[in-house]
Protein backbone atom coordinates (compact mmCIF):
# COMPACT_ATOMS: atom_id res chain seq x y z
CA UNK A 1 0.00 0.00 0.00
CA UNK A 2 2.72 2.38 0.71
CA UNK A 3 4.36 2.02 -2.79
CA UNK A 4 1.11 3.03 -4.28
CA UNK A 5 0.57 6.17 -2.51
CA UNK A 6 4.37 6.96 -2.57
CA UNK A 7 4.18 6.87 -6.19
CA UNK A 8 1.30 9.11 -6.51
CA UNK A 9 3.14 11.54 -3.88
CA UNK A 10 5.84 11.46 -6.44
CA UNK A 11 3.81 12.63 -9.14
CA UNK A 12 2.57 15.24 -7.63
CA UNK A 13 6.26 16.74 -6.03
CA UNK A 14 6.65 20.23 -7.43
CA UNK A 15 3.15 20.81 -8.48
CA UNK A 16 0.44 23.18 -7.36
CA UNK A 17 -2.22 20.75 -7.44
CA UNK A 18 -5.56 22.59 -5.35
CA UNK A 19 -8.43 20.32 -4.40
CA UNK A 20 -11.24 21.81 -2.97
CA UNK A 21 -13.02 20.25 0.24
CA UNK A 22 -16.51 21.06 0.99
CA UNK A 23 -17.47 19.64 3.75
CA UNK A 24 -14.60 22.41 5.41
CA UNK A 25 -16.75 21.86 9.37
CA UNK A 26 -15.94 18.14 9.26
CA UNK A 27 -13.26 17.05 11.49
CA UNK A 28 -12.34 14.13 9.10
CA UNK A 29 -11.71 17.21 6.60
CA UNK A 30 -10.06 19.76 8.60
CA UNK A 31 -7.49 16.95 9.71
CA UNK A 32 -6.24 15.71 6.67
CA UNK A 33 -6.35 19.14 4.89
CA UNK A 34 -4.02 19.89 7.57
CA UNK A 35 -1.48 17.60 7.26
CA UNK A 36 -1.94 17.93 3.18
CA UNK A 37 -0.92 21.28 3.80
CA UNK A 38 2.05 20.64 5.95
CA UNK A 39 3.09 17.77 3.78
CA UNK A 40 2.92 20.27 0.54
CA UNK A 41 1.12 17.58 -0.93
CA UNK A 42 -1.27 20.03 -2.64
CA UNK A 43 -3.08 23.24 -1.44
CA UNK A 44 -6.55 22.29 0.07
CA UNK A 45 -9.79 24.62 -0.46
CA UNK A 46 -12.11 23.86 2.56
CA UNK A 47 -15.52 25.41 2.00
CA UNK A 48 -17.39 27.09 4.70
CA UNK A 49 -17.91 29.98 7.31
CA UNK A 50 -13.95 31.29 7.72
CA UNK A 51 -14.51 31.78 11.77
CA UNK A 52 -16.05 28.69 12.21
CA UNK A 53 -13.68 26.28 10.05
CA UNK A 54 -10.24 28.34 11.47
CA UNK A 55 -12.29 27.86 15.02
CA UNK A 56 -12.39 24.05 14.24
CA UNK A 57 -8.75 23.72 13.69
CA UNK A 58 -8.18 25.47 16.18
CA UNK A 59 -10.19 22.55 18.55
CA UNK A 60 -8.73 20.05 16.42
CA UNK A 61 -5.07 21.52 17.41
CA UNK A 62 -3.94 21.59 13.91
CA UNK A 63 -2.89 24.36 11.62
CA UNK A 64 -4.99 25.29 8.20
CA UNK A 65 -2.00 28.35 7.87
CA UNK A 66 -0.88 26.78 4.27
CA UNK A 67 -4.96 26.54 3.66
CA UNK A 68 -7.03 28.06 1.80
CA UNK A 69 -10.98 29.14 3.36
CA UNK A 70 -13.55 30.23 0.80
CA UNK A 71 -17.19 31.30 2.49
CA UNK A 72 -19.74 31.15 -0.79
CA UNK A 73 -21.91 33.66 1.46
CA UNK A 74 -18.83 36.31 1.26
CA UNK A 75 -16.86 34.76 -1.72
CA UNK A 76 -15.40 38.14 -3.82
CA UNK A 77 -16.34 36.50 -7.13
CA UNK A 78 -19.29 34.75 -6.91
CA UNK A 79 -20.50 37.36 -9.86
CA UNK A 80 -17.88 35.55 -11.73
CA UNK A 81 -19.37 31.76 -10.85
CA UNK A 82 -23.12 32.78 -11.13
CA UNK A 83 -22.35 33.67 -14.93
CA UNK A 84 -20.74 30.40 -15.71
CA UNK A 85 -23.25 28.81 -13.84
CA UNK A 86 -26.39 30.09 -15.82
CA UNK A 87 -24.25 30.04 -19.03
CA UNK A 88 -23.45 25.89 -18.27
CA UNK A 89 -27.14 25.43 -17.27
CA UNK A 90 -28.09 26.97 -20.92
CA UNK A 91 -31.73 28.25 -19.77
CA UNK A 92 -32.11 25.86 -16.46
CA UNK A 93 -31.04 27.80 -14.24
CA UNK A 94 -31.59 32.31 -13.71
CA UNK A 95 -29.35 34.57 -12.05
CA UNK A 96 -31.51 34.49 -9.00
CA UNK A 97 -31.79 30.70 -9.23
CA UNK A 98 -27.86 30.57 -9.59
CA UNK A 99 -27.06 32.70 -6.68
CA UNK A 100 -29.10 30.69 -4.32
CA UNK A 101 -27.70 27.22 -5.48
CA UNK A 102 -23.78 28.36 -5.15
CA UNK A 103 -24.47 28.79 -1.63
CA UNK A 104 -24.93 25.11 -1.56
CA UNK A 105 -21.18 23.86 -0.65
CA UNK A 106 -20.87 21.19 -3.05
CA UNK A 107 -22.07 23.40 -6.03
CA UNK A 108 -19.48 26.27 -5.19
CA UNK A 109 -16.60 23.95 -4.95
CA UNK A 110 -17.68 22.12 -8.07
CA UNK A 111 -18.08 25.65 -10.03
CA UNK A 112 -13.95 26.68 -8.48
CA UNK A 113 -12.99 23.49 -10.40
CA UNK A 114 -15.25 23.80 -13.80
CA UNK A 115 -13.54 27.37 -13.64
CA UNK A 116 -9.89 26.26 -13.06
CA UNK A 117 -9.59 28.02 -9.87
CA UNK A 118 -9.11 24.09 -8.29
CA UNK A 119 -7.69 21.23 -10.12
CA UNK A 120 -10.66 18.56 -8.39
CA UNK A 121 -13.43 17.92 -5.33
CA UNK A 122 -13.48 15.07 -2.88
CA UNK A 123 -16.55 15.03 -0.70
CA UNK A 124 -19.48 13.18 0.82
CA UNK A 125 -18.32 12.86 4.42
CA UNK A 126 -21.27 14.29 5.19
CA UNK A 127 -23.58 13.66 1.99
CA UNK A 128 -24.62 11.33 -0.16
CA UNK A 129 -23.35 10.00 -3.23
CA UNK A 130 -25.96 12.16 -5.60
CA UNK A 131 -24.89 15.41 -3.38
CA UNK A 132 -21.69 14.66 -5.05
CA UNK A 133 -21.72 13.41 -8.18
CA UNK A 134 -25.12 15.44 -9.15
CA UNK A 135 -23.15 18.74 -9.36
CA UNK A 136 -20.15 17.05 -11.52
CA UNK A 137 -22.86 15.82 -14.16
CA UNK A 138 -24.32 19.15 -14.31
CA UNK A 139 -21.29 21.45 -14.43
CA UNK A 140 -18.60 18.94 -15.31
CA UNK A 141 -19.74 17.12 -17.40
CA UNK A 142 -18.31 13.85 -19.18
CA UNK A 143 -15.23 13.74 -21.24
CA UNK A 144 -16.06 13.87 -25.22
CA UNK A 145 -17.13 10.41 -26.37
CA UNK A 146 -17.96 9.29 -22.80
CA UNK A 147 -21.46 8.92 -21.79
CA UNK A 148 -21.34 8.10 -18.22
CA UNK A 149 -19.44 8.30 -15.34
CA UNK A 150 -18.44 5.42 -13.61
CA UNK A 151 -16.46 3.59 -10.19
CA UNK A 152 -13.72 1.85 -9.62
CA UNK A 153 -11.23 0.28 -6.52
CA UNK A 154 -7.80 -0.10 -6.84
CA UNK A 155 -7.67 -3.69 -4.79
CA UNK A 156 -4.88 -3.45 -3.00
CA UNK A 157 -2.64 -6.60 -0.78
CA UNK A 158 1.27 -6.23 0.30
CA UNK A 159 2.51 -6.69 -3.43
CA UNK A 160 -0.22 -7.13 -5.40
CA UNK A 161 -2.59 -4.41 -7.20
CA UNK A 162 -5.78 -5.29 -9.16
CA UNK A 163 -8.48 -2.95 -10.82
CA UNK A 164 -12.15 -3.27 -10.43
CA UNK A 165 -15.24 -1.86 -11.96
CA UNK A 166 -17.72 -0.52 -12.08
CA UNK A 167 -18.16 -1.03 -8.22
CA UNK A 168 -20.03 2.27 -7.83
CA UNK A 169 -21.99 3.61 -10.22
CA UNK A 170 -23.95 1.91 -13.43
CA UNK A 171 -26.44 -0.55 -12.40
CA UNK A 172 -27.11 -2.15 -15.43
CA UNK A 173 -24.38 -1.43 -18.11
CA UNK A 174 -25.24 -2.37 -21.51
CA UNK A 175 -22.46 -3.44 -24.18
CA UNK A 176 -21.13 0.53 -24.90
CA UNK A 177 -21.07 1.20 -20.88
CA UNK A 178 -19.21 -1.64 -20.53
CA UNK A 179 -16.62 -0.59 -23.11
CA UNK A 180 -16.51 2.29 -22.19
CA UNK A 181 -15.92 1.62 -18.51
CA UNK A 182 -13.04 -0.26 -19.61
CA UNK A 183 -11.39 2.09 -22.17
CA UNK A 184 -11.37 4.42 -18.81
CA UNK A 185 -10.70 2.13 -15.93
CA UNK A 186 -6.98 0.97 -18.34
CA UNK A 187 -6.11 4.62 -18.18
CA UNK A 188 -7.14 4.70 -14.10
CA UNK A 189 -4.57 1.50 -14.08
CA UNK A 190 -2.21 3.18 -15.58
CA UNK A 191 -2.21 6.31 -13.30
CA UNK A 192 -1.51 3.80 -10.39
CA UNK A 193 1.76 2.09 -12.65
CA UNK A 194 -0.63 -0.77 -12.95
CA UNK A 195 0.18 -2.22 -16.90
CA UNK A 196 -3.63 -3.19 -17.66
CA UNK A 197 -4.72 -6.64 -18.63
CA UNK A 198 -8.33 -6.44 -18.61
CA UNK A 199 -10.68 -9.27 -18.31
CA UNK A 200 -14.69 -9.23 -18.50
CA UNK A 201 -16.01 -10.85 -16.52
CA UNK A 202 -19.30 -13.27 -16.48
CA UNK A 203 -20.73 -16.72 -15.86
CA UNK A 204 -18.88 -17.93 -19.49
CA UNK A 205 -16.10 -18.28 -20.78
CA UNK A 206 -15.62 -17.39 -24.21
CA UNK A 207 -18.72 -18.92 -25.44
CA UNK A 208 -18.67 -21.76 -22.78
CA UNK A 209 -22.47 -20.61 -22.06
CA UNK A 210 -24.64 -18.74 -24.51
CA UNK A 211 -27.22 -16.46 -23.83
CA UNK A 212 -27.90 -12.39 -24.06
CA UNK A 213 -26.03 -11.60 -21.16
CA UNK A 214 -23.09 -13.23 -22.23
CA UNK A 215 -23.32 -11.95 -25.56
CA UNK A 216 -23.26 -8.60 -24.01
CA UNK A 217 -20.13 -9.01 -22.01
CA UNK A 218 -18.56 -10.60 -25.58
CA UNK A 219 -19.60 -7.47 -27.58
CA UNK A 220 -18.18 -4.76 -25.25
CA UNK A 221 -14.76 -6.72 -25.54
CA UNK A 222 -15.33 -6.14 -29.22
CA UNK A 223 -16.44 -2.36 -28.95
CA UNK A 224 -13.29 -1.65 -26.52
CA UNK A 225 -10.62 -3.04 -28.74
CA UNK A 226 -12.17 -0.50 -31.25
CA UNK A 227 -12.20 2.58 -28.90
CA UNK A 228 -8.70 1.90 -28.53
CA UNK A 229 -6.95 -0.86 -30.41
CA UNK A 230 -4.08 -1.17 -27.67
CA UNK A 231 -5.83 -2.61 -25.54
CA UNK A 232 -4.96 -5.89 -23.84
CA UNK A 233 -8.10 -6.93 -23.08
CA UNK A 234 -10.13 -10.22 -23.62
CA UNK A 235 -13.67 -12.35 -22.13
CA UNK A 236 -16.00 -12.79 -21.76
CA UNK A 237 -14.77 -14.69 -18.47
CA UNK A 238 -15.15 -16.39 -15.82
CA UNK A 239 -12.88 -15.22 -12.66
CA UNK A 240 -11.11 -17.97 -12.28
CA UNK A 241 -9.91 -18.72 -16.14
CA UNK A 242 -9.04 -14.59 -16.04
CA UNK A 243 -6.62 -14.85 -12.91
CA UNK A 244 -5.54 -18.50 -12.35
CA UNK A 245 -2.96 -19.61 -15.32
CA UNK A 246 -3.89 -23.13 -15.33
CA UNK A 247 -7.31 -22.78 -15.74
CA UNK A 248 -6.87 -20.44 -18.37
CA UNK A 249 -4.72 -22.97 -20.03
CA UNK A 250 -7.35 -25.30 -19.91
CA UNK A 251 -10.62 -22.73 -21.18
CA UNK A 252 -8.77 -20.13 -22.81
CA UNK A 253 -5.51 -21.58 -24.46
CA UNK A 254 -5.45 -18.62 -27.20
CA UNK A 255 -6.34 -15.75 -24.95
CA UNK A 256 -3.65 -13.32 -24.79
CA UNK A 257 -4.28 -12.32 -20.98
CA UNK A 258 -3.36 -16.40 -19.93
CA UNK A 259 -4.70 -16.28 -16.89
CA UNK A 260 -2.76 -13.10 -15.97
CA UNK A 261 -5.75 -10.12 -16.04
CA UNK A 262 -4.87 -7.28 -13.63
CA UNK A 263 -8.34 -4.81 -14.46
CA UNK A 264 -11.75 -6.90 -13.94
CA UNK A 265 -14.81 -5.45 -15.43
CA UNK A 266 -17.97 -6.56 -14.04
CA UNK A 267 -21.07 -7.22 -16.29
CA UNK A 268 -23.26 -5.18 -13.47
CA UNK A 269 -22.96 -3.07 -10.07
CA UNK A 270 -24.68 -5.98 -8.25
CA UNK A 271 -21.67 -7.84 -9.18
CA UNK A 272 -19.03 -5.51 -9.01
CA UNK A 273 -20.35 -4.08 -5.34
CA UNK A 274 -20.31 -7.81 -4.17
CA UNK A 275 -17.19 -9.18 -5.73
CA UNK A 276 -14.95 -6.23 -4.45
CA UNK A 277 -16.54 -6.59 -0.84
CA UNK A 278 -15.51 -10.37 -0.90
CA UNK A 279 -11.92 -9.45 -1.92
CA UNK A 280 -11.95 -6.99 0.94
CA UNK A 281 -13.63 -8.50 3.55
CA UNK A 282 -12.67 -12.69 3.19
CA UNK A 283 -9.30 -12.22 0.87
CA UNK A 284 -7.87 -9.26 3.31
CA UNK A 285 -7.77 -6.41 -0.04
CA UNK A 286 -7.69 -3.07 0.90
CA UNK A 287 -10.19 -1.13 -1.20
CA UNK A 288 -9.08 2.08 -2.29
CA UNK A 289 -12.36 4.29 -3.93
CA UNK A 290 -14.31 4.54 -5.41
CA UNK A 291 -12.47 6.58 -7.66
CA UNK A 292 -14.59 8.04 -10.32
CA UNK A 293 -13.44 8.32 -13.83
CA UNK A 294 -14.88 9.47 -16.80
CA UNK A 295 -15.73 12.92 -15.91
CA UNK A 296 -13.69 15.78 -17.70
CA UNK A 297 -12.08 16.99 -14.32
CA UNK A 298 -11.77 15.24 -11.33
CA UNK A 299 -14.63 14.54 -8.53
CA UNK A 300 -14.55 11.91 -5.91
CA UNK A 301 -16.73 11.08 -3.30
CA UNK A 302 -15.98 9.64 0.10
CA UNK A 303 -17.79 7.07 1.95
CA UNK A 304 -19.60 9.18 5.14
CA UNK A 305 -17.76 6.36 7.31
CA UNK A 306 -14.85 7.35 6.31
CA UNK A 307 -11.84 8.72 8.15
CA UNK A 308 -9.19 11.06 8.06
CA UNK A 309 -6.40 8.24 6.26
CA UNK A 310 -9.53 8.03 3.85
CA UNK A 311 -9.45 11.49 2.87
CA UNK A 312 -6.11 11.87 2.68
CA UNK A 313 -5.69 9.02 0.63
CA UNK A 314 -8.38 10.18 -1.69
CA UNK A 315 -7.19 13.65 -2.39
CA UNK A 316 -3.93 12.40 -3.17
CA UNK A 317 -5.73 10.10 -5.77
CA UNK A 318 -7.83 13.16 -6.91
CA UNK A 319 -4.99 15.71 -7.33
CA UNK A 320 -3.07 12.94 -9.81
CA UNK A 321 -5.83 12.72 -11.29
CA UNK A 322 -6.10 16.27 -12.04
CA UNK A 323 -2.31 15.82 -13.77
CA UNK A 324 -2.55 17.03 -17.24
Amino acid sequence: MADLFEGLKQKLSGRDMRIVFPEGLDERIVRAASRLAEEKRLTPILIGNIEQVQAKAQELGVSLDAAEIYDPASYAAMDELVAAFVERRKGKATEEDARKILLDENYFGTMLVYLNKADGLVSGAAHSTADTVRPALQIIKTKEGVKKTSGVFIMVREDEKYVFADCAINIAPDSNDLAEIAVESAKTANMFDIQPRIAMLSFSTKGSAKSSETERVSGAVEEAKRRDPSLVIDGEFQFDAAFVPSVAKSKAPDSPLQGDANVFIFPSLEAGNIGYKIAQRLGGFEAVGPILQGLNKPVNDLSRGCNEEDVYKLALITAAQGIK
